[in-house]
């Protein structure tokens, strides 16, 4: 990654199949446990998904809470900073929406 182009740190926060993703989970559904977030998100493993998490919160985009309850509780929500993204994952869907289409096999060409 260079840190001189500010595209590459935001590509690098949110790269990732699973990342953005989890990020627009936790944007409309609020506050979420890991086996809430399983169900959401259809083929995700629990092992990616589980380092999906541990990387958002080490960039500080989630923050990660845990109860000690028995069974323990761990939930899981946008930090300021995360929260400081959905207005540039909201223009991603947004674009995404507009330019649903098939992928362009190499060769073609459309306008």
């Amino acid at each position: 990654m260079r840190n001189d182009c500010a595209i590459d740190v935001t590509m690098s926060v949110i790269e990732g199949r699973w990342k953005a993703i989890v990020l627009c989970k936790l944007m409309t559904k609020g506050t979420m446990r890991f086996s809430q977030l399983m169900r959401e998100i259809d083929g995700v493993s629990p092992r990616m998904l589980t380092k999906q998490l541990k990387e958002l919160e080490k960039d500080g985009m989630i923050f990660r809470e845990t109860y000690l309850e028995i069974p323990p509780r761990v939930e899981y929500s946008l930090t300021k900073k995360g929260r400081s993204i959905i207005p540039v994952l909201s223009a991603i869907s947004q674009w995404g929406a507009t330019h649903m289409q098939p992928v362009i096999k190499i060769g073609e060409h459309r306008d």
